[in-house]
């Protein structure tokens, strides 16, 4: 078995973390652009773009994990570990895959013109404005969710690395020496 991940899982999980910073610092700057202006829309846009453009990505890793079993770690950590780890690579696999889905249908029933990556996409004709208000609640519940156990994963990545020193972070690091 090998140890690391294949060279396209490495190359998409750092896509994917590149996307999901543009994703979260455009709406979080959305914030300061004059509603409806130029720059309010370029960061919606680019949000949107960033998190459909996330979901499609998830599948091609779906696609690959399924094909390639993950590399080992070495030396094996405890069961304990083993378990949370898997438990926190579902929950964001589910995440990532479920945030662009609500994102996407809320805008739907929202009744108004919207686009990814500057196409206009459809909407309703008649508008659940109650519906999608709600589901973009859902939507920032679970994206704080998603900051947090982001956060988890990156904070047990360095940990594994610095303290335990395994080769828990190397195996998804394209550049860095093996362990």
């Amino acid at each position: 078995m090998q140890n690391t991940y294949m060279p396209w899982q490495i190359r998409l999980h750092w896509l994917v973390a590149i996307l999901l910073v543009i994703t979260c610092v455009t709406i979080e700057l959305r914030g300061f652009a004059e509603p409806g202006s130029a720059p309010w829309y370029a960061l919606v846009v680019t949000h949107f773009s960033s998190g459909v453009t996330v979901f499609a990505l998830m599948l091609a890793r779906l696609l690959l994990r399924r094909r390639h079993a993950s590399p080992a770690i070495a030396p094996k950590p405890p069961k304990w570990q083993t378990g949370m780890a898997h438990l926190t690579h579902t929950l964001i696999y589910l995440l990532l895959l479920t945030l662009p889905v609500l994102g996407v249908y809320s805008r739907y029933l929202g009744g108004k013109e919207w686009y990814l990556f500057g196409l206009s996409m459809p909407f309703t004709d008649v508008a659940d404005r109650p519906q999608a208000r709600m589901i973009i609640g859902w939507h920032k519940t679970l994206a704080s969710f998603g900051y947090w156990l982001i956060g988890l994963h990156a904070a047990a990545a360095l940990f594994h690395h610095y303290i335990v020193k395994d080769n828990a972070l190397v195996r998804m690091l394209p550049l860095m020496k093996k362990r």
